[in-house]
């Protein structure tokens, strides 16, 4: 992947001193997998040009890769990790140009704050969900204009579609400084397949770099979130600061205006695992079965709440049950706290002895990846077998997709869902399940309700008749 900078500010060559970068030399830093080069196919009075290409070995992907969870089985060999400006290229800038990104030029200090023209080009750049509108959405706002090119699948087989990928051209007058900033946050949020692990520090680093642009921009959300990959504690602390940052107190608007700053909005998953956890509380359960349980964040909310005394996971894939156990610090927990939880593997469509006594379980956005003609084997293991007191269970409403900007029509949500149900479709088989079962069944929204289409989720709370 390619990155060039160029610029037409007399003299243009004022761009080499600012990178800290020679035109006269190739030079060379090693990246966690490869190498970027830096070098200048042009350098004169009228414009200066620099490059930052990207030279990524497939083998060290493989070595280093932090994705070993991926329903692909040759996800590791064949992907788009070394010819795309992804996490790398962002790497690869803080390394490459550190100086000029930090905002220091020790031979020409004054340089640092000389707005220039610039002109970027980026070859080639992913944007799965969004596409040109995301990216548009990412970039004008800060001033650039922007021009994309589109690439098809392969132009032998036209009728196989446009593919993900972009050249990206933006242009206008910025620091240095401020270009590089934009770049370097801009460039991972598109990128959904980042090489490094996400922690607090990528927190730091988004607000340090993101300072005097990232608080005002109209998508800073999405920004946080996509630069965090969704993480929801991390994607929290980062807008809580930002919006704490926002604007200047003293100025003549704050004080003319003095806006309320919004509350940070829980996500919706947040919602759904709160929803569900107070449903489980309310019921009175003292042990409790997460079915499809994942990473272990409600296995997590009902380990803090001593109503419940004995609470299993269970989860198809046991490398998420690995990372649910990294989650709960198990290895490191009381024995006491030991002694309530237990992780299982198991599939929710046959019978397991190992999910019967319990008072209620939960099953968060599960169904909806299972095939149609396997619900019925779904209800017997539930419904007749374990036959839990109470059953909490979500799962998308499909009518609120169509508020989603980047889903196509007659898409799901996510690539693994085999259905999605509308709330009339929900609402049927919830109670055909209930009825044929000797169960109620009562029908909830989960998260912020359109007049329209409803809720983004809905859930039903099953309750065993004659069951308090």
């Amino acid at each position: 992947m390619l990155l060039n900078i160029s610029t037409t500010h007399t003299p243009a060559t004022d761009l080499s001193f600012l990178l800290h970068k020679h035109p006269d030399k190739l030079q060379s830093v090693d990246l966690s997998s490869g190498k970027a080069h830096i070098f200048y196919p042009e350098a004169n009075q009228e414009r200066c040009a620099a490059c930052l290409l990207l030279d990524i070995n497939p083998i060290e992907l493989v070595k280093n890769s932090r994705n070993n969870n991926n329903d692909f089985a040759l996800a590791h060999y064949v992907n788009d990790r070394p010819y795309v400006a992804s996490s790398f290229m962002s790497v690869a800038i803080s390394k490459a140009f550190s100086t000029a990104l930090n905002g220091k030029c020790s031979k020409r200090p004054e340089l640092v704050d000389q707005v220039m023209p610039f002109q970027v080009t980026i070859s080639v750049l992913p944007a799965p969900k969004g596409g040109e509108f995301l990216i548009r959405k990412l970039f004008e706002p800060l001033g650039y204009d922007v021009n994309l090119e589109r690439y098809q699948l392969d132009s032998t087989f036209p009728e196989w579609g446009e593919s993900k990928y972009y050249t990206l051209q933006l242009s206008g007058k910025f620091k240095l400084k401020d270009l590089l900033s934009h770049l370097y946050v801009l460039i991972p949020s598109l990128d959904n397949n980042k090489h490094y692990w996400i922690s607090q520090s990528e927190v730091e680093k988004l607000l340090q770099k993101g300072e005097g642009w990232l608080g005002n921009h109209p998508e800073k959300e999405q920004i946080t979130k996509r630069y965090l990959k969704g993480i929801g504690g991390l994607t929290r602390n980062a807008l809580d600061r930002l919006l704490d940052g926002d604007g200047d107190e003293n100025s003549p608007e704050a004080e003319e205006s003095n806006p309320e700053v919004d509350e940070v909005k829980e996500t919706l998953h947040q919602q759904r695992l709160r929803q569900t956890f107070q449903e489980l509380k309310i019921s009175g359960a003292k042990s409790v079965v997460d079915l499809g349980c994942g990473e272990g964040k409600l296995l997590k909310m009902l380990l803090k709440e001593k109503q419940f005394e004995r609470i299993l996971g269970m989860d198809v894939s046991y490398r998420t049950l690995e990372k649910a156990v990294e989650r709960l610090h198990y290895d490191e927990m009381p024995p006491k706290q030991k002694e309530r939880i237990n992780l299982i593997q198991g599939a929710l469509t046959y019978r397991d002895k190992r999910l019967d006594g319990f008072d209620a379980a939960a099953i968060i956005e599960v169904i909806e990846h299972l095939d149609l003609n396997r619900l019925k084997a779904f209800e017997r293991v539930i419904f007749q077998f374990s036959k839990p007191k109470v059953v909490v269970l979500t799962t998308p409403n499909k009518e609120y997709n169509q508020l989603f900007e980047t889903m196509a029509l007659d898409s799901f949500r996510h690539a693994d869902h085999r259905f999605e149900w509308t709330r009339k479709e929900f609402r049927d088989w919830a109670e055909n399940a209930a009825n044929a079962n000797g169960y109620q069944v009562e029908i909830k929204s989960v998260g912020e309700e359109d007049k329209n289409v409803g809720a983004p989720s809905q859930m039903a709370i099953f309750k065993l008749n004659n069951h308090e």
